[in-house]
């Protein structure tokens, strides 16, 4: 019983203690090594066909619901898809790619631990098994002196807030003498009640918010976009955000929104957007104009937190895999733009369509989603967003994601208008082998998908954020 309770877990640790072997040198594990692509592709079929399993572990520390398999069959596909993106990362050096992977490996199950935590220590040691092995992937670029400097920025903001969070679980503790999310939920959490217990419960959020890239936490991503490898920034970009969304989809579902939670929320969405679409109208560099974009969706993924209820952490929970589809298909452009591992600039694309027009359609369908136009997922997404908080009493903040989409139309068309109206500086093609071809294209075609037919993916979020709703 546990084994399957434990499904995508096992497998994932299985595919780290793969890469590990490896690293160490055992000739017999080389070949499974080369495989690592469809190994991973595995570790998604197990979470998938775990998607039905329900048990409670640990003395109730560990829920296996339908909230977090959703999240943990995200995960152990965007882990696949990063693989598949870089299965040999320039950047790296050959005798580091196993620790490489290895690292990558456990960060995803420290995320998938985290889907399953249902008690404040559970969730902050999670965080940090996921959060520890990415600091030290971020300065392997070889001779990086940018990855350098990322990975140290990196370190000291996770250091800072992990203290933050840390010492809000003290505070919480002291005040409401337990870490159980069910018992938590029938405490008070108003400040004129319990300002303690509230004090610490915005200090141990400080550690998601961080993950999220939610303003005033951001400060740590464009600088990590560009100084990492381009296969790097497309897992930190993506699948830490995905965990920290599953642990707020969750605590909102136990604890509830009041009123004044919900509105310092509100207020820290509004700045995220605006910073982030704001900065990011400035940008050359891809990766970092990326990273902005990733500050302003981080908001966005927000406002259903806000909305709360079954509709807003449904759409919140739809979002982050719309994210994780849409920039997943942005990153693979750039891996393949900057396959020598450089970064690419928007001139990088010019005449991209030329070049390689299969590419150019990713990165088509990648702007579109982004900005939200139709017939995409991040359109969709920002629709049950939006509809899930109209007329929950943040309704300016709906104008404000409203008039953020209107700016953020200048940046992510500018990315088309480079790939599709500008005459290349150089006629070299860029061709697609034919796996990555199909990679590519699945995941344009997957963002369509997602688009005109939301329902099976939505259908799942309802039922994720159902079961987290007490």
């Amino acid at each position: 019983m546990i084994p399957r309770l434990l499904a995508p877990e096992i497998g994932m640790a299985a595919l780290a203690l793969v890469f590990f072997l490896q690293g160490l040198g055992f000739e017999s594990l080389k070949r499974l090594g080369g495989l690592s692509v469809w190994l991973a592709a595995a570790v998604t079929v197990l979470a998938a066909a775990s998607l039905d399993a329900r048990g409670s572990l640990f003395w109730d520390c560990y829920a296996v619901d339908s909230l977090s398999q959703f999240f943990k069959l995200a995960i152990a596909f965007g882990f696949a898809v990063v693989t598949a993106i870089g299965p040999r990362p320039v950047d790296v050096e050959e005798g580091k790619r196993p620790d490489y992977f290895m690292l990558l490996a456990i960060s995803s199950l420290g995320l998938m631990l985290l889907a399953s935590a249902k008690e404040l220590t559970t969730m902050y040691l999670a965080l940090e098994l996921a959060s520890l092995s990415l600091y030290a992937v971020a300065p392997l670029r070889a001779e990086s002196r940018p990855a350098a400097e990322a990975a140290v920025k990196y370190i000291l903001y996770g250091a800072m807030v992990t203290a933050l969070s840390l010492y809000g679980l003290s505070l919480i503790m002291a005040s409401q003498h337990t870490t159980y999310l069910p018992q938590l939920a029938a405490k008070p959490w108003s400040v004129a009640q319990s300002p303690l217990a509230v004090l610490g419960l915005a200090l141990y959020l400080c550690g998601f918010l961080f993950k999220l890239a939610l303003f005033p936490f951001h400060f740590w991503c464009p600088d990590v976009y560009q100084g990492v490898g381009n296969e790097t920034a497309a897992f930190v970009s993506t699948l830490p955000k995905l965990g920290a969304v599953a642990v707020l989809v969750r605590l909102v579902g136990e604890l509830g929104m009041n009123s004044q939670t919900g509105s310092a929320l509100a207020v820290l969405a509004a700045l995220s957007m605006t910073a982030g679409n704001l900065s990011a109208l400035a940008q050359k560099d891809l990766k970092r104009l990326l990273g902005f974009s990733s500050v302003s969706h981080a908001g966005y993924a927000v406002m259903g937190l806000v909305a709360a209820g079954p509709e807003g952490l449904a759409s919140a929970a739809f979002y982050g895999v719309c994210y994780l589809l849409m920039n997943l298909a942005a990153f693979f452009v750039v891996c393949r733009i900057g396959a020598d591992g450089s970064n690419p600039t928007l001139a990088s694309l010019d005449g991209l369509y030329k070049r390689s027009p299969g590419l150019a359609f990713v990165l088509l369908a990648a702007a579109f989603s982004l900005v939200g136009l139709p017939p995409t997922a991040g359109f969709v997404g920002k629709f049950f967003l939006l509809g899930s908080l109209w007329g929950k009493g943040h309704d300016w903040l709906v104008v404000v994601a409203v008039l953020n989409t209107a700016i953020a139309i200048y940046y992510y068309l500018n990315m088309v208008r480079h790939a599709y109206t500008v005459e290349p500086g150089e006629a070299t093609p860029l061709a697609l082998k034919s796996l990555r071809g199909i990679l590519g294209g699945g995941l344009a075609v997957a963002l369509l998908l997602v688009g005109l037919l939301p329902g099976f993916l939505f259908g799942l979020a309802q039922a994720a954020a159902g079961f987290a709703i007490r």
